[in-house]
């Protein structure tokens, strides 16, 4: 919860320097928000490669369990068009492409910022980085109401780093590497979602 708090106190700091012209408007118009996703994919595919643990102890998971993040992504995309019918305003792209962040605020904000404007990414950074908290909030009234497996399915891509151990400890451990295989397989299909729903 501290990252996501470092973050929101980031943006709010770049949104006074840009309404008080601190920093020369130029930098807003180059091509500093494409290099910093660069920059991100290449850490998260760091991130990915250096750890081959992870992807060894995904052999022993129950086949079952591999559609878990498959009725994640499924889930969130039918939940953010059933918003979108009550957002007039906004279309159905629109919710899509910010439902497609999965709480994976850092990376589908400067997607959807690049590609829809600031005001839609703003809103992206907002809704997953409120993903992401409420998860960590309300793991253990997940899992009372709705099984072990729900907070895992809530926190999306979170849930093989930030809440991992909130659902380690109330879940349980024997749902470690169910957690870490599903936030891995949410967190691969950001980019090409986010990026799908935006060109529409």
């Amino acid at each position: 919860m501290k990252g996501s708090l470092i973050i929101v106190g980031f943006f709010a700091l770049g949104t006074v320097f840009g309404l008080s012209r601190v920093l020369p408007f130029d930098i807003a118009q180059t091509d500093v928000s494409f290099y910093a996703l660069a920059a991100l994919m290449f850490s998260v595919g760091v991130s990915v490669g250096s750890d081959p643990q992870t992807l060894k102890s995904f052999r022993s998971l129950n086949p079952r369990l591999v559609l878990l993040p498959v009725m994640t992504i499924a889930g969130t995309l039918t939940g953010s068009a059933l918003i979108s019918l009550l957002l007039t305003h906004r279309s159905l792209a629109d919710c899509l492409a910010i439902g497609s962040g999965f709480g994976y605020y850092s990376l589908s904000s400067i997607f959807i910022t690049e590609y829809r404007g600031a005001e839609l990414g703003t809103i992206a950074l907002l809704a997953n980085i409120s993903r992401e908290i409420l998860t960590l909030l309300a793991a253990p009234l997940l899992v009372r109401w709705f099984g072990n497996l729900a907070p895992i399915s809530a926190g999306g891509a979170t849930t093989m780093d930030t809440t991992l151990p909130v659902i380690t400890r109330t879940a349980g451990q024997q749902f470690v590497v169910v957690s870490i295989f599903h936030g891995f397989i949410v967190d691969f299909s950001v980019p090409w979602l986010v990026t799908l729903f935006c060109s529409l």
